[in-house]
């Protein structure tokens, strides 16, 4: 084989199994950092596909915080709290400071890890921001699994007077 012909093969063949490596390694760093979005109804009954997340996954969870779960360590910013939709809710555990806008009753997206079939270490909560906010992952989640709220004719009056 021609020096000039062996040269150039090896570079080219050196290009590509560096290319190769390259998309390897950076798939590999993307599936690690990637975290699902389950709403406290998939997450305890399994998403429509039947998949379910498995302990000490990572992932995303949204809904709304229950009324009257709030418990805060006296000693630490340890919090614990309930997350629910319309089915089962879901205990979420966080270690630090809370969000200004956090409280019962608001919907909040909660990232962490899975501890058990319905308790979620946290290691970040974000809070909606308004009255009309609600995270795009929940509304979309709601939209396929809630029926809307069906008003009566008393209330629809009463909405619209000052």
């Amino acid at each position: 084989m021609n020096p000039r012909r062996k040269k150039r093969l090896t570079l080219v063949l050196a290009l590509v199994v560096g290319l190769g490596a390259t998309v390897g390694l950076l798939l590999y760093a993307l599936n690690q950092n990637m975290d699902l979005f389950y709403t406290p109804t998939e997450l305890v009954q399994g998403k429509p596909d039947g998949t379910k997340p498995q302990v000490g996954q990572r992932l995303r969870i949204g809904g709304m915080v229950v009324e009257g779960t709030v418990k805060r360590d006296p000693e630490s910013l340890l919090v614990s709290f309930d997350v629910a939709d319309v089915g089962p809710s879901v205990t979420i555990t966080y270690d630090g400071i809370l969000p200004d806008l956090f409280r019962e009753g608001q919907g909040i997206v909660a990232q962490g890890v899975l501890v058990n079939a319905n308790t979620i270490e946290a290691h970040e909560v974000l809070a909606k921001h308004d009255e009309e906010y609600m995270p795009p992952e929940v509304a979309e989640a709601m939209q396929k699994t809630h029926a809307p709220l069906q008003y009566s004719d008393d209330q629809l009056q009463g909405s619209t007077q000052p």
